[in-house]
């Protein structure tokens, strides 16, 4: 193909294709045997186990250099990457010339050859064999600044992940959280379960859902806001311990901490109480941290997080008057509008004292706990499905985790009295109707289960990709969301 300034690397490399076509060589060939990944044929060699040893070895070409009768490629697989040697008298005339005129950054190939160490130390495969596996038909980023453009990484994951072993390095960390937190459950007797995305009623947390309609029922279905009254009938029907991770989904703004479709753990426990939930909560947390930094500290932006338990643990009307300074009277009484009106917080006249302290902890507090901080004692008017304490029935047996400013978690006693629970119900579609978008819904159903009895339960939520910003020193959360919701171009 004749060059000039309107072809591109795009026509160069396609081209590339037909002409190997033409000699019979496929630019996308089935699958071939590997015996090693890149590591694993290194750590063999080094080891002295398999000096003699042929390695067959299959990955992305990351680097080529060299002219004439040698070249040198560095290869990358899922474990790394290794520099390959290459000769012309190694290989066969086919496969030599699908080195010099057919291959690009980017192809992925397969190779068999012997393992020998460099006058600088480097273990090298000598290549004896080639084969072209997958043609790449687009230059990749630059290599030293990879891709510059924070939304084309979004965009182009699978070029983030390609190019840039932090970025990749944060989605491995990202597994093994999960792996942790999911062993701790199960070594406590957890069963993990799955239950619905689609819901006919939202419920399970104060969002606002995303709406479907299912054509062969005719009927309006929602994505799930929270699994947790699914996993709450299960409790009911004798699963006594029960998880699930998974996505939920909610129709709110997007920022650096919120995605319209995040991933949540939840665990429900018979016979426990949130005193519970919080225990088990700390001891989740510090083995996530020690599966990724082998100890319970971690650094985040300027801060040294300490994961260890015991967290701190303060009431919300007591984090008021310590961290925010302000005077408990004032905070426990009408004077409590004055302090709203300050910030700038209005629309709050129907709303009752708690929620009004709630509101001033949101907007003054939160962003203040930067050692992992349990906030317990919530109001009941913002806790609807969290059991009322015995000794004060206004405020709930509630509490949420908070962490460098970031929610992390949260968990209740569950309520299990059915007519406590209707009641409760039945405000919240008060609340609906005055124009509260994110309010509960009645759920007659979950009525009916509760009337059959739940035990006394503990529940709790833990937001994965938060926990992962905090593991990996991450200030966005579309940093750990492998494909992050984006707007339509």
């Amino acid at each position: 193909m004749e060059q000039n300034e309107h072809v591109t690397q795009h026509d160069i490399r396609k081209e590339k294709v037909t002409k190997l076509a033409e000699k019979g060589i496929q630019a996308w060939p089935e699958a071939r045997e590997v015996s090693d990944t890149t590591q694993q044929a290194k750590d063999a060699y080094l080891a002295e186990s398999r000096n003699e040893a042929i390695y067959t070895i299959a990955g992305r070409i990351m680097g080529m250099r060299g002219h004439g009768k040698t070249f040198f490629i560095n290869l990358q697989d899922r474990a790394g990457q290794m520099q390959l040697y290459i000769r012309k008298d190694a290989l066969s005339e086919e496969d030599f010339s699908v080195v010099t005129e057919a291959l690009d950054l980017g192809d992925i190939v397969w190779v068999r050859g012997t393992m020998f160490t460099t006058k600088v130390g480097e273990p090298t495969l000598r290549v004896n064999a080639l084969s072209l596996l997958s043609k790449c038909l687009h230059p990749l980023p630059e290599k030293y600044h990879g891709l510059t453009s924070t939304e084309q990484r979004y965009r182009q994951r699978y070029l983030d992940t390609m190019t840039n072993s932090e970025s990749r390095e944060k989605f491995v960390t990202r597994s093994h959280v999960v792996q942790a937190v999911r062993a701790q459950l199960l070594e406590k007797d957890f069963l993990e379960v799955e239950t619905p995305m689609l819901h006919p009623i939202p419920g399970g947390a104060i969002a606002r859902p995303f709406v479907t309609h299912h054509n062969a029922y005719d009927m309006d279905l929602f994505l799930r806001i929270a699994p947790e009254l699914y996993l709450k009938r299960l409790v009911v029907g004798g699963f006594e311990r029960v998880f699930e991770v998974n996505r939920n989904f909610r129709n709110e703004g997007v920022s650096t901490r919120h995605n319209p479709e995040f991933t949540m753990l939840e665990f429900y426990m018979a016979h426990g109480n949130y005193h519970m939930g919080m225990q088990l909560t700390e001891q989740m947390i510090a083995a996530a941290a020690r599966r990724v930094h082998g100890a319970t500290t971690a650094t985040f932006g300027e801060h040294e997080i300490d994961f260890s338990a015991p967290f701190k643990r303060i009431s919300i009307v007591d984090s008021l008057v310590e961290i925010g300074g302000f005077d408990r009277d004032a905070v426990c009484d009408e004077r409590i509008n004055a302090l709203l009106k300050t910030f700038d917080i209005t629309g709050v006249e129907d709303k009752s004292l708690g929620e009004r302290q709630v509101l001033l902890f949101e907007e003054y507090v939160e962003g203040k706990l930067i050692q992992p901080t349990f906030i317990t004692d919530y109001p009941v008017e913002v806790s609807p499905l969290a059991r009322r304490q015995e000794s004060n029935p206004a405020i709930t047996a509630r509490f949420e985790l908070f962490i460098a400013g970031m929610e992390i978690a949260n968990g209740f006693s569950e309520l299990n009295n059915p007519f406590d629970q209707a009641e409760r119900f039945a405000e919240q579609v008060k609340g609906r109707e005055k124009g509260d978008d994110e309010a509960h819904y009645y759920d007659s159903d979950y009525i009916k289960a509760l009337e059959y009895g739940l035990p006394p339960t503990v529940g709790v939520g833990i937001g994965i990709d938060r926990l992962v910003m905090l593991l990996t020193n991450t200030t966005s959360i579309k940093d750990v969301i492998l494909f992050p919701t984006m707007k339509r171009l």
